[in-house]
């Protein structure tokens, strides 16, 4: 499919996006950590998204997307589909601006996840992920409701209110040799694109996605969009058919590479998170430092982000992820 530059979103919206997120997302802390910069040979400095409001970085493209809504789509409300961080950033979103949501979750969405999304006030509507259509069923509901469909990635302000994540880590850590980001449908990496690209040109940005979901690998391979079947990963947030139209179109122009990590290497980059950091990382948010510590780039010497996405995971679940 073929794009007039003007649908894409640009460093200008991030800025925009940046000035509507203002007092309502948390500006992140980056930490450091002296044992990782030692088994690396780096200086690596973690952008901490997983101590966002709803625990994602997730709520900065919702925010920004639903504070430009119309009147008229205010009071119809928001609709998404995700399986999880989406689907709360929403729902928090929509609670904050006084408007109606619904979501559509799979029904073997981590059940963290599904409670929170209902603790904002929005409704629920669960799906089989593996057998039945999310983008259909969301279609249906908002032409039947009169709801706005927000998609979890492949939307403008969506992409530009994700941007800002490594925005405030560029303007917060200067001079990056290289930034992990987490990749799944792509609006984290895309945004991440067009901040770097402005504050830190000289920076490689690498996405990393699970084994069994590398969905944009092999679009930039091909030069198209690839659609793989739904995979089986640990890394629930990356769960990703295909990359959506806008953000390949940022990710194929910009990006310096796609790698993957296996469902074990993540559980690795969690328990390093838990133990050496202290911190609480979901599957998916572990990509970035899994690939970081399992690549052959010539990372030592060099100044490393690297983006954790999440920290959204049932306990019970990150216990026996971790051999708890």
């Amino acid at each position: 499919m073929s794009l007039t530059p003007n649908l894409l979103p640009t460093y200008d919206d991030v800025v925009a996006a940046a000035a509507r997120l203002k007092g309502v997302a948390h500006q992140t802390p980056v930490l450091t950590s002296r044992t990782m910069d030692e088994q690396l040979g780096a200086q690596l400095f973690f952008k901490c998204e997983n101590l966002q409001r709803i625990g994602a970085f997730k709520l900065r493209g919702a925010y920004n997307a639903l504070a430009q809504f119309t009147p008229e789509q205010r009071k119809g409300g928001a609709l998404a589909f995700s399986s999880g961080n989406h689907a709360q950033a929403i729902a928090l979103a929509a609670q904050i601006l006084d408007m109606p949501a619904l979501i559509i979750m799979p029904e073997d969405a981590p059940a963290s996840k599904m409670a929170a999304t209902r603790g904002y006030g929005a409704q629920v509507v669960t799906y089989n992920r593996f057998t039945e259509d999310r983008e259909a069923i969301a279609c249906k509901l908002a032409s039947e409701r009169g709801m706005t469909l927000i998609p979890p990635y492949n939307h403008r302000d969506v992409i530009a209110g994700q941007g800002t994540a490594v925005k405030e880590l560029l303007e917060q850590v200067p001079d990056l040799d290289y930034l992990f980001v987490c990749l799944g449908g792509g609006g984290l990496l895309s945004g991440s694109l067009l901040s770097a690209n402005a504050l830190a040109p000289r920076c490689k940005v690498i996405g990393v996605e699970p084994e069994a979901g590398n969905d944009v690998q092999q679009s930039l391979r091909a030069g198209h969009i690839v659609k793989i079947d739904t995979p089986r990963t640990i890394a629930d947030g990356a769960q990703t058919q295909s990359p959506g139209d806008l953000t390949f179109a940022i990710i194929r122009q910009r990006v310096n590479d796609v790698l993957t990590v296996s469902d074990e290497q993540l559980v690795e980059a969690m328990r390093f998170y838990a133990e050496r950091m202290k911190i609480v990382v979901e599957p998916t948010g572990a990509l970035s430092l899994a690939a970081a510590m399992n690549s052959d780039l010539p990372l030592a010497g060099k100044r490393v982000g690297i983006v954790i996405s999440g920290g959204n995971v049932d306990l019970e679940r990150f216990a026996q992820l971790l051999g708890g």
